[in-house]
């Protein structure tokens, strides 16, 4: 949608003089501008506004709803982090789920564990999946891999039908405004504690620390009625508000260490990884103090090697 003509105060999420602009009533009072090279996609699907655009700096960029979804010069720092601290949790995860994450980047870094046997995504907007396999193919590249099954569908409905079918579980959800709302939820998450395998591990988008410190501890609140360990990891991001995104990571299994990774990337993952290392997924846990008081966050110290 074009802001062109409009004065300041009409201002909203489009592109305005070659600016794309994000504003959301989510994060009040600042918002984000990324120049434009040119438009590839826009469309109206069943659930939301899809738009891809050619960046001056930050590459392809995907915006759902008039909100940054993914640029192609930060990406991997979420997909990577969203990936790989739960998959470096759990000992064999052979069998994973992605609720959303349609664009395909959480996929992608699944199947860089050889130790995964199958792969299924289920994303409720079939549109965000074709325009990533046209426009977005840094990130579509794990449709392609023969472990890897895709769906389009309800997340919620998906997992109502699987009991004790996943070791992790990856919800790579869109903010709770629009067709993700359902995804915030305790029935949600009851419904994923009962798909994940005895020893089962899931992780959440999990907002930011500096916007949304308040919706943060009311999930890990609900979480901790639901499972044996909850905690709250972070990455940086320059394109997510305030340039930084959070991880609600939780375990069926009170013995599992989050901030200790149980197992370490291959010499040959480590040459593809752009920004997850063992003493990065280690560093993600530890909160500074005005979130880890509000989290009632208390992990033991750890020795980066």
């Amino acid at each position: 949608m074009s802001a062109a003509g409009s004065s300041d105060e009409e201002l909203k999420s489009g592109v305005y003089k070659g600016w794309f602009l994000e504003i959301n009533d989510q994060w009040p009072g600042q918002a984000m501008a990324i120049k434009v090279k040119s438009d590839l996609f826009h469309g109206k699907s069943e659930y939301q506004d899809v738009s891809v655009y050619e960046t001056e700096t930050y590459g392809k960029m995907m915006t759902l709803d008039g909100v940054i979804q993914s640029t192609q010069r930060d990406e991997f720092s979420y997909h990577e982090m969203i990936a790989h601290l739960p998959l470096f949790s759990h000992p064999n995860p052979e069998h994973v789920c992605v609720i959303g994450g349609g664009d395909g980047g959480v996929l992608r870094e699944i199947m860089r564990h050889d130790c995964v046997k199958s792969a299924v995504l289920c994303d409720i907007d079939g549109v965000v999946i074709e325009q990533s396999k046209v426009h977005l193919k840094h990130l579509s590249c794990g449709f392609d891999d023969p472990r890897s099954e895709v769906r389009v569908g309800d997340g919620l409905a998906f997992l109502k039908e699987k009991v004790s079918a996943f070791d992790v579980i990856i919800v790579d959800s869109s903010d709770p405004d629009g067709p993700a709302g359902s995804l915030f939820g305790e029935e949600f998450y009851k419904v994923v504690h009962k798909a994940l395998k005895p020893g089962g591990v899931t992780c959440s988008q999990g907002e930011c620390m500096w916007l949304h410190l308040d919706l943060i501890k009311s999930m890990m609140q609900c979480c901790r009625g639901i499972f044996s360990n909850v905690q709250y990891a972070y990455t940086t991001i320059p394109t997510y508000p305030s340039g930084q995104i959070g991880f609600l990571l939780c375990a069926k299994d009170a013995g599992t260490t989050f901030n200790e990774p149980v197992r370490a990337p291959s010499d040959l993952m480590m040459e593809a990884l752009q920004y997850y290392s063992s003493d990065i997924h280690r560093a993600a846990f530890v909160l500074p103090n005005f979130a880890r008081r509000k989290l009632d966050v208390n992990l033991p110290p750890l020795t980066f090697k």
